[in-house]
C-alpha cells in the first residue's frame, strides 16, 4: 500500500507543476559558434505582462544561459527575446446526485460547478545577432495561479525546462 500512496503523491506533485515544453530550431545552424547573448529589447517591451514577471523571466533566463556557458555581452552572438500568450480554460464538473431515500425512483438535483484556470505559454526566442534571423525557439505551456506564493520559483521552472532543450542535439 505504501508504494501506491508514494506513487500517487508523486503524481499529484508533478501534475500540479507540469510544464509542457517544445522547441524548434534551424537545422543548418552550428550552435557551438554562439558564446554570448544580449536581450532583444524591442520584443520584450511589447510583452503584456507585469514588469515584476518580466524581471523574473529575465533573471531566470540569465541564470540558465550562464549554465549553458553563454555570457552577456555588448557585442552578442545571440539576441534573446520572449513573448507570452494566455488562454483561459473553463472546466465544468457535472455532479449527478442520485438519492434513493424513500422513493427508489427519485433522482436528486444535478449540480454543476464551473472553474477557470489561466494557461500560459512562454516563448523564448534566440535570434542570430548578425543575420537577425530566428535560429531557436523554446515554448513552455502551463499554469501559474494568481495567488501562487512563489512566482519566482514557478517562472524559474518554466524557463529552466524550456532552455533545457538548448542547444539542440545533432541528429
Amino acid at each position: 500500500m505504501k508504494p501506491f500512496v508514494l506513487l500517487f503523491s508523486l503524481f499529484l506533485l508533478t501534475s500540479c507543476s507540469s510544464v509542457l515544453v517544445y522547441s524548434d530550431h534551424d537545422s543548418s545552424i552550428d550552435f557551438t559558434k554562439y558564446n554570448t547573448f544580449a536581450y532583444f529589447k524591442p520584443e520584450i517591451d511589447q510583452v503584456k505582462i507585469s514588469d515584476l514577471d518580466k524581471r523574473r523571466i529575465l533573471k531566470a533566463i540569465d541564470a540558465e544561459m550562464h549554465v549553458k556557458g553563454l555570457s552577456k555581452s555588448e557585442t552578442p552572438d545571440l539576441l534573446v527575446g520572449f513573448t507570452t500568450q494566455a488562454k483561459e480554460q473553463i472546466y465544468i464538473n457535472n455532479q449527478n446526485n442520485w438519492g434513493w431515500g424513500f422513493n427508489p425512483w427519485f433522482w436528486g438535483p444535478n449540480y454543476n460547478t464551473v472553474s477557470t484556470r489561466t494557461e500560459g505559454t512562454l516563448f523564448i526566442n534566440l535570434i542570430d545577432a548578425t543575420t537577425k534571423q530566428l535560429v531557436w525557439q523554446g515554448k513552455g505551456k502551463g499554469g501559474i495561479p494568481e495567488n501562487y506564493k512563489n512566482r519566482d520559483e514557478r517562472i524559474g521552472l518554466f524557463v529552466q525546462k524550456i532552455i533545457s532543450n538548448y542547444p539542440p542535439i545533432k541528429e
